[in-house]
């Protein structure tokens, strides 16, 4: 039969069903036809790519206005003499169709181009449908991925365009210790051609009884373990991005949603499915893989409704850190009180001070405080605009200023957000800070007892902004006029007149 007559016979049947959303391929294998006379026909029918027609307004109108009464876009086409894509692109403006580049951004692209070309369309045209270069087209087709200058296919094969001569390498390790290299692999081979048990190969080669044992059981053909299959096999598993377990098995992901909605933790719902498909291994998904489904809503598969099923109403992954392990407090980096003189932890040398704020109602209002490890002298520094890391700042480098140089050794403070500015205040007044380590107030003792004997001033949970410069002088006038018993009974002012004056 010519092309003509195949034209005539299949033309009408095949733009009424391809239009229909059938795939081309089922299509042509119904009218008994092949595939790419198929094609060659929807062609010649105005499908496919090429210059953009101009479409008049008196075409655009009777496209709108055939359509309307047919709901057929062929029809509507030839009846205006516009090629199938013209007449729909016009549809598609007057919002009687939907648009076939609704998808916006790389992964939803690749995902219309395969199924457009699941649907029977060539990959050109599926290209050229979600707007992207036909060469990147083939690439998602073929599973290759693209690094920078070079192109990885899924055999493990690396083309590098860069070079002065290109060349073809394959990748004989793999990208990470964790895997199995070629190496390993023939290893194996070899093992097992020798009869050495499992967990002999496994010990020669530094993995794991387990590892090797998948290994061999997956990737034996009759028997017998093939290396280099086995190598390209794993690479070609290995290639990502790859549709998510859950985005592609419907059953389970219904499952897993049951589940969720029932309040069961991601655990329970794997290890409940192992008990109620015993013999379905397609019903099996880690709990990770759930985890990873919920907090990466764009390959996860599972709705976000389905979110709030879990127990602690998380919406993303927390940061996990060892024990020892603490994030850094301040953008400038901490002086840890373990670095600090021996001379200051014996108090032999006077002008080592600690530190700290006197925290009002609601912590509204604060009152910062000084105290000389040596004589016990206190200080009280005035806080009228707040106590944030700007003010304390200002005001701690106006008071230690009228120190004498002798007596500016080093100042301790915990680690409160007050003295993020702690570097500035250092080289404005050329006195080192120290940092207590968490949630350790006994390391600054003085200054905590001093805060103590300060609450009979300034009690707990009342307003201290209205304690003006000179209530806060008298205050430290009165306490450092008390005879201590740790000075032999001297005052703080009498120790440190003592000091200025030698």
């Amino acid at each position: 039969m010519s092309f003509a007559e195949d034209l005539e016979r299949c033309r009408v049947d095949l733009l009424r069903r391809v239009d229909g959303g059938e795939p081309v391929a089922e299509v042509a294998q119904s009218l008994g036809i092949s595939r790419g006379r198929a094609y060659a026909i929807l062609r010649a029918c105005g499908y496919g790519s090429g210059p953009r027609a101009v479409v008049s307004p008196e075409q655009r109108e009777l496209v709108v206005r055939i359509f309307g009464e047919c709901g057929v876009v062929n029809r509507a086409a030839t009846a205006a003499g516009l090629s199938h894509v013209a007449a729909r692109r016009v549809l598609v403006l007057a919002g009687l169709v939907p648009g076939e580049r609704a998808a916006r951004g790389k992964p939803a692209a690749r995902q219309r181009f395969l199924e457009l070309v699941g649907q029977g369309a060539s990959p050109k045209q599926a290209a050229h449908e979600v707007g992207v270069n036909p060469r990147t087209a083939r690439d998602w087709q073929r599973g290759v991925k693209k690094s920078m200058s070079r192109r990885i296919h899924p055999d493990g094969t690396v083309v590098d365009s860069t070079a002065p001569t290109r060349y073809t390498t394959v990748m004989d390790e793999s990208v990470d210790g964790r895997y199995l290299s070629l190496q390993d692999r023939i290893a194996i081979a070899d093992g097992l051609i020798v009869r050495r048990t499992l967990t002999e190969i496994a010990a020669a080669i530094g993995k794991h009884t387990s590892t090797v044992s998948r290994e061999v059981r997956r990737h034996s053909v009759d028997g017998a373990y093939l290396p280099h299959r086995a190598h390209q096999g794993a690479a070609a598993a290995r290639a990502r991005p790859k549709a998510a377990k859950l985005v592609a098995d419907t059953a389970l992901r219904a499952r897993v949603e049951e589940g969720l909605e029932r309040r069961l933790s991601p655990e329970q719902i794997s290890h409940r499915l192992v008990k109620d498909f015993p013999d379905d291994m397609s019903m099996r998904v880690s709990h990770e893989t759930i985890y990873q489904a919920l907090y990466f809503q764009a390959r996860g598969g599972l709705k976000r409704e389905v979110e709030r099923a879990l127990r602690t109403g998380g919406t993303r992954r927390k940061q996990q850190r060892r024990s020892d392990e603490r994030r850094q407090r301040f953008t400038d980096k901490m002086i840890m009180i373990s670095e600090r003189p021996a001379e200051v932890e014996d108090r032999a040398v006077p002008g080592h001070w600690e530190g700290d704020l006197i925290v009002g109602e609601s912590g509204r209002s604060a009152i910062a405080t000084l105290v000389e490890r040596t004589t016990r002298y206190t200080m009280l520094v005035h806080l009228p605009g707040g106590h944030d890391a700007a003010h304390v700042r200002d005001q701690l480098v106006k008071t230690i200023s009228t120190l004498p140089a002798h007596l500016r050794g080093s100042l301790t403070w915990d680690q409160g957000c007050e003295m993020a500015r702690h570097k500035q205040i250092t080289l404005a007044t050329d006195m080192q800070v120290y940092f207590c380590d968490p949630a350790s107030p006994w390391q600054r003792g003085t200054n905590e007892n001093t805060n103590g004997l300060l609450r009979q001033y300034f009690p707990k949970s009342t307003d201290l902004s209205v304690h003006g410069p000179e209530d806060l002088e008298h205050v430290a006038q009165e306490l450092n006029g008390r005879p201590r018993k740790t000075l032999d009974w001297d005052t703080p002012a009498e120790r440190l007149r003592d000091l200025l004056t030698t």
